[in-house]
């Protein structure tokens, strides 16, 4: 099958049209931006599931405009004005009720409490550890003994809270060179990590359960300070 490359990249483009194609994106970005703007959002990461889903809406609204001649900016205009008077109606309301706020953008996960990985909570989110733990590291933190209470915020962001120097506990590394050599055979007595909830215990050779998550895959327990 000879492969159409007029069909895939051309197909019936009526080159008198580029040029508005040109200035219908450039038009529909900038009132993006705009909205954007008007939000008072600054980054992506300050987006709630309910300000993402807005984002999604708006961007079907702007996409026709662009590209397709026989859709009408105005009306998609309006649609971004319909939209922005949405959004700040529902924000002036959270604002004036917890509750419906709380609905609305969901509640803070914990994620670490007291240097182990919160039970309940992980088996409600969705955040990848590997994911996880890059955060941690981008945060200069080597194992989960360091932190005393981790929070996965409505906006995506991680708020951190750390042990005292001299509170910090075993935990469970999470430098990749060392969280790979993670093994459910212990072969050497001594303290270490469940690498599935963070908790810390004292091992002798052979295969052993975690007392509190049950999971067997262990690896070494590590007690450094955190250094900033």
């Amino acid at each position: 099958m000879k492969f159409d490359f007029q069909s895939v990249f051309i197909n019936d483009l009526d080159w008198s049209l580029a040029l508005e194609i040109v200035v219908r994106t450039l038009i529909m970005f900038t009132i993006i931006l705009v909205f954007l703007r008007l939000t008072g959002k600054k980054g992506i990461r300050q987006l709630s599931i309910f300000e993402v889903a807005i984002i999604i809406g708006m961007g079907s609204a702007a996409g026709d405009p662009m590209s397709n001649p026989d859709n009408a900016i105005l009306p998609a205009f309006l649609v971004f004005v319909t939209i922005l008077a949405f959004y700040r109606l529902i924000t002036w309301f959270a604002a004036k009720n917890e509750r419906f706020e709380s609905i609305l953008e969901g509640d803070p996960v914990y994620i670490i409490e007291d240097g182990v990985f919160s039970l309940v909570e992980t088996s409600e989110q969705t955040y990848a550890k590997d994911e996880f733990f890059a955060e941690m590291r981008q945060q200069n933190i080597e194992h989960v003994g360091q932190v005393q209470t981790a929070l996965l915020e409505t906006n995506g962001n991680v708020s951190f809270f750390y042990f005292e120097e001299k509170d910090v506990r075993p935990g469970l590394p999470i430098l990749p060179k060392v969280y790979q050599k993670r093994s459910s055979l212990v072969s050497v007595a001594g303290e270490y990590a469940c690498t599935s909830c963070g908790q810390v215990e004292k091992l002798a050779p052979g295969r052993s359960g975690c007392k509190r998550c049950h999971k067997e895959e262990w690896v070494g327990a590590i007690k450094t300070i955190r250094r900033t």
